[in-house]
């Protein structure tokens, strides 16, 4: 007698990039303390903007344990602004805080640049990798150029706040720099987003229109 059809087993679900980054809420919570500096810096001095920085990280940390929510993205900006508050402890200087970030716009600035030249554009595997896609798209020509575009934009961003953060840095105009840190953050970031998005969907109409 045999066995009659074993019932498939669900495919493994793995969690998307986005989901291990805590979502939106993750994202913008690992940003927090940055900003709590920035205000802070402006409005009073150094050491009270670097212990309200580091205060604002743990209370960020302790928040989302309540809410049961994913402590990966809270304990890398706790990591992260202890990092830079470390740093501009070390050197008495507010601007000193700032230098990771503009280290790490350099780091991504290149990469999104080398991406583009290797023909993975990091604007295309960064969205599917957030939404759990494969790389089938890369297949696709019209989703290639336009992913390409987008990277190149996101280059640009990089590239933008290296340059102006960095005059302002070697000018230590501390206040300033942390303001250009706040407007350049969000806001660019929102534009650069808004961009790919309108890219990519236009890029995937074209592909799925019929050819004429």
């Amino acid at each position: 007698m045999t066995a009659g059809p074993q019932p498939e087993r669900p495919e493994r679900q793995f969690p998307t990039l986005l989901e291990q980054m805590g979502g939106v809420s993750g994202i913008v919570a690992s940003t927090i303390p940055v900003g709590v500096f920035v205000i802070s810096n402006i409005l009073f001095d150094l050491q009270p903007a670097i212990i309200a920085a580091l205060v604002a990280g743990v209370a960020v940390a302790v928040w989302r344990v309540v809410r049961k929510q994913p402590l990966q993205p809270a304990v890398s900006g706790l990591l992260g602004v202890g990092l830079a508050a470390f740093i501009a402890s070390r050197t008495g200087e507010a601007r000193g805080f700032y230098l990771p970030g503009l280290i790490a716009s350099a780091a991504f600035g290149l990469a999104f640049l080398v991406s583009v030249l290797v023909r993975w554009p990091l604007a295309g595997v960064v969205w599917h990798g957030i939404n759990g896609d494969g790389h089938g798209w890369r297949r696709n020509p019209a989703l290639l150029r336009a992913y390409t575009w987008a990277t190149l934009l996101w280059t640009l961003v990089f590239a933008s706040r290296v340059v102006l953060q960095g005059l302002l840095y070697d000018a230590n105009e501390e206040t300033w720099l942390g303001v250009a840190r706040l407007a350049m953050g969000y806001p660019l970031t929102g534009l650069a987003l808004l961009f790919t998005i309108w890219a990519v969907r236009r890029a995937q109409r074209t592909a799925d229109s019929p050819a004429t």
